[in-house]
């Protein structure tokens, strides 16, 4: 998730998360194509590139989830194998997010209706996008947010705790500086970024050749005991995070899966403290800004901030909270 100002470039940048994934496996095209087979319209063929959802927020949680008299695939079935992209997240009906946290955590989804139940397939990558507070200047000091502190509350509580706690990264965007906007340096393209996601999804299929799975993000308690594997001083660390910020298990889980990953862009084969600590930092915050501001309910800062539990090690270019 995205969280920043209007204009900071979040819709932008998450939709330009399509272009960087790996092509579709042969057994992902038959998948994706079985979907799509199932939907309302016509087939427009076989479906060779991954598909790249964005729903409105006004839509129901029948049109997210799927169903009807004769049940059809909804949206996040038909991202089985992309992207499920919900720009401006807190928009969004608390109670369509709320059926978003069984297919995140089981990558399926089941609709019981009166002529059976029917089982679809909902394996996604979920982006969003979110302003802080409705007016979307929440904790920035560039502008004054004319929301009162229990309207932020509000609308920050339109995602639950549970749903929050599914998320792997949750990144602060801000406004482009002026000097990067009027000069011309640029930063990596596009084809070179997915060039380095393809290689990283290569080395996680020879991990797990022998499963079911192909990528880290797949990983059950059983492989994650296998192959993310922490040293002594890194433990230490871990203790200390699990302690001070209340993580909850499924949240720890997720920082290694995600240390897995970041040790693997840099050919690591074992998880490092750097990369344990990266992953640290793009935990959800319980509060939607990281600026400092007078906090009450859910707006309350973790116990210590996380790079005080890091002893301040974190690696250089990592986002601080």
């Amino acid at each position: 998730m995205l969280v920043g100002p209007p204009g900071a470039g979040k819709t932008l940048l998450a939709r330009s998360i399509i272009g960087l994934l790996p092509p579709l496996s042969q057994e992902e095209i038959i998948d994706v194509t079985k979907v799509y087979s199932n939907a309302d319209g016509t087939l427009p063929g076989i479906i060779r590139h991954r598909p790249f959802r964005s729903p409105h927020h006004t839509a129901s949680s029948i049109a997210i989830v799927g169903g009807g008299s004769r049940p059809k695939p909804g949206e996040i079935s038909l991202s089985h194998g992309g992207v499920l992209f919900l720009d401006e997240i807190l928009e969004f009906p608390r109670p369509v997010l709320e059926v978003l946290r069984q297919p995140l955590e089981e990558g399926r989804i089941t609709i019981a209706r009166a002529a059976g139940t029917l089982v679809f397939p909902a394996r996604f990558m979920l982006v969003a996008t979110a302003n802080p507070c409705p007016c979307g200047y929440y904790g920035e000091s560039t502008h004054t947010c004319t929301c009162k502190l229990g309207t932020v509350s509000t609308y920050q509580q339109k995602l639950s705790g549970p749903l929050l706690d599914r998320l792997d990264l949750v990144i602060d965007v801000h406004k482009v500086d002026q000097d990067d906007m009027l000069g011309a340096k640029g930063g990596r393209s596009t084809a070179e970024l997915a060039h380095s996601v393809l290689r990283v999804r290569h080395v996680q299929q020879a991990r797990f050749n022998h499963q079911k799975f192909k990528c880290n993000a797949h990983m059950t308690n059983e492989e994650i005991k296998m192959y993310c594997k922490l040293d002594n001083e890194t433990t230490a660390i871990a203790a200390m995070a699990i302690d001070r910020l209340s993580l909850s298990t499924r949240g720890y889980l997720r920082i290694l899966r995600v240390a897995r990953t970041i040790a693997d862009i840099e050919n690591q084969p074992n998880i490092k403290l750097e990369h344990f600590t990266e992953a640290l930092q793009y935990r959800p915050k319980q509060r939607l800004s990281s600026k400092p501001i007078k906090p009450q309910g859910q707006l309350l800062r973790p116990k210590e901030p996380i790079n005080q539990i890091t002893q301040s090690r974190v690696p250089e270019g990592v986002p601080q909270t």
